[in-house]
């Protein structure tokens, strides 16, 4: 039985697994922005101890491997505090809230790449400084973090595949189920290999079809 037959016959089921690994990516993408984009905030506005609370959550999240942050909330903290919570659930709020500690560099270094000279216009024009923010400083500064949060997809597709250790039937897991089954060690697994190519050439293109749509030239982003 080579990867075709193995695509055949299970490819259906892996499809399935593969869809799970859509979810939690496309959900930990959006948490990560969700908490990411205001944490950015907290470290280029906020004052002394928001700035040190961002940077202890930012450092507890690069600093410990995905694995020991799944095992942490799911055999831990949730069940320590009563929490009864969906593996699917944990796992895409762990990559989320450790996709917002990566992310939230992203922003922070787009948001102090704009001239600060822009933000001191604007209010000497009357407008507040969350004004000033909202209107001026975000519509260019997530323009210009784009291609570097656009690196966020591969790094939480691969990361997905450790959800399997808490019990997440993302694509790794039916791969192993399909293993058992046909005991097709490396044509299951090849079979695999090519749908994580597939779904991070596909997001790579989509994120970049974005990035050509919301373009001005000139100005941070490339146009083609």
């Amino acid at each position: 039985m080579n990867i075709f037959q193995i695509l055949i016959e299970w490819g259906p089921y892996l499809l399935g697994g593969a869809a799970i690994t859509l979810g939690l990516v496309a959900s930990a993408l959006a948490i990560g922005f969700i908490f990411g984009l205001p944490l950015a905030l907290g470290q280029v506005y906020g004052s002394a101890p928001i700035r040190a609370i961002i940077a202890a959550y930012v450092w507890f999240f690069r600093g410990l491997p995905i694995l020991v942050l799944l095992f942490l909330f799911y055999f831990g903290i949730f069940p320590v505090i009563g929490i009864d919570l969906p593996a699917f659930f944990v796992g895409a709020l762990v990559l989320g809230m450790r996709g917002a500690a990566y992310q939230s560099q992203i922003f922070r270094g787009a948001i102090q790449s704009i001239p600060q000279g822009q933000m001191t216009a604007a209010l000497s024009l009357g407008m507040t400084p969350w004004m000033a923010i909202k209107s001026i400083i975000l519509p260019q500064s997530l323009r210009l973090s784009l291609p570097g949060w656009s690196n966020e997809y591969p790094e939480i597709l691969t990361d997905s595949a450790v959800c399997y250790a808490i019990g997440v039937v993302e694509l790794l897991t039916r791969t192993s189920q399909v293993v058992s089954q046909t005991y097709m060690t490396m044509p299951v697994y090849m079979a695999a290999a090519v749908m994580f190519i597939l779904l991070n050439y596909a997001g790579m293109w989509l994120i970049q079809r974005v990035e050509q749509k919301i373009a001005i030239p000139g100005f941070g982003i490339k146009a083609v």
